[in-house]
């Protein structure tokens, strides 16, 4: 009987067989996330071990880079523990990512965090994964330490498809143009978001489109670019087709203030305060400006229209 993930917040009191631990983000745990902790498992099986991944909250680019605009996140830490926990992972150490953890020295992680607090038995990194104060701990210094500390390293080949390396930042650059197709497949599942069900302006309602409004779960997650969108809609145990819309809505609203929005197919009951979750299938089309109201009634009737064939595939 498989027995789930266990979450450690920090390093402390912590019981691992022969810990083989990976480091990262794993930002969207996407396809070459995957192959990395593909090879941690059958490195964890050849010492006889426990699989270990240790990631950071917040992340690191929110304290790198404070001044940078909302850099935005493909997975919320929830997420990422279900995605992780899916992929047959043992322990996830989730590290508080300060200034101060920032300036430590590779060479000072590897023995204080890896060695003596960890125990570690073997560590597997990314292709082009480098930890540390200025990203000093390359492969190649690592084997040094390796050979110090007696631990098995093993450093994994990049994930190519189609010729391309797969990685978060080509993700979130796919997801700003609203190329929803690379995403997906990038990925290796569909893009979500989740959020609440609260109150809106109800303009949809008067067109016949009613919408329920979405207040992100967390406001770093990542949305694509403004536009419709096809997507399957989970309320509770419930599946539902919709199209949903990510934008200022130019045709109806002067406050230029972003909404996402989710027109439900074939439902009406009152879901305001609830959970929802949306996958997103496709992009049906950017954002647009009509000229009056019937003009956009017109179109979103053609947008429900290209959603329900996309849901139908």
């Amino acid at each position: 009987m498989k027995v789930g993930m266990q979450i450690h917040y920090g390093t402390e009191d912590l019981q691992i067989v022969n810990p083989v631990v990976t480091i990262g983000s794993f930002d969207g745990v996407h396809k070459g996330h995957v192959q990395v902790i593909e090879c941690l498992k059958r490195v964890a099986r050849d010492l006889q071990g426990e699989t270990v991944i240790i990631s950071f909250e917040p992340h690191p680019r929110e304290v790198l880079y404070p001044m940078e605009k909302r850099p935005g996140i493909l997975t919320t830490l929830d997420e990422k523990v279900k995605i992780l926990d899916a992929q047959g992972v043992e322990h996830l150490i989730i590290l508080p990512f300060t200034r101060s953890l920032a300036e430590l020295d590779f060479k000072e992680f590897v023995c204080d965090v890896l060695v003596d607090r960890i125990g570690i038995k073997g560590l597997v990194v990314g292709y082009d994964h480098r930890f540390g104060k200025n990203r000093e701990g390359s492969f190649e210094k690592l084997k040094e330490l390796a050979g110090k500390y007696h631990f098995y390293l093993e450093q994994e080949e990049a994930y190519e498809e189609n010729q391309i390396n797969i990685s978060s930042t080509k993700i979130r650059n796919a997801l700003q143009i609203g190329d929803i197709n690379r995403v997906n497949e990038f990925l290796g599942y569909i893009y979500f978001l989740a959020g609440v069900v609260v109150s809106g302006d109800k303009i949809g309602r008067s067109m016949g489109f009613p919408t329920a409004n979405i207040q992100l779960e967390d406001e770093r997650k990542l949305l694509p670019a403004s536009g419709v969108y096809a997507v399957k809609v989970y309320i509770g145990d419930d599946v539902y087709g919709g199209m949903l819309n990510i934008g200022v809505r130019p045709t109806v609203s002067c406050c230029g203030i972003l909404r996402i929005e989710v027109n439900i197919f074939d439902f009406s009951e009152d879901i305001y305060g609830k959970k929802i979750r949306l996958a997103l299938l496709a992009r049906i089309r950017g954002e647009q400006k009509f000229e009056d109201t019937n003009e956009l009634k017109q179109q979103l009737g053609r947008d429900q229209k290209k959603a329900e064939e996309y849901l139908a595939k």
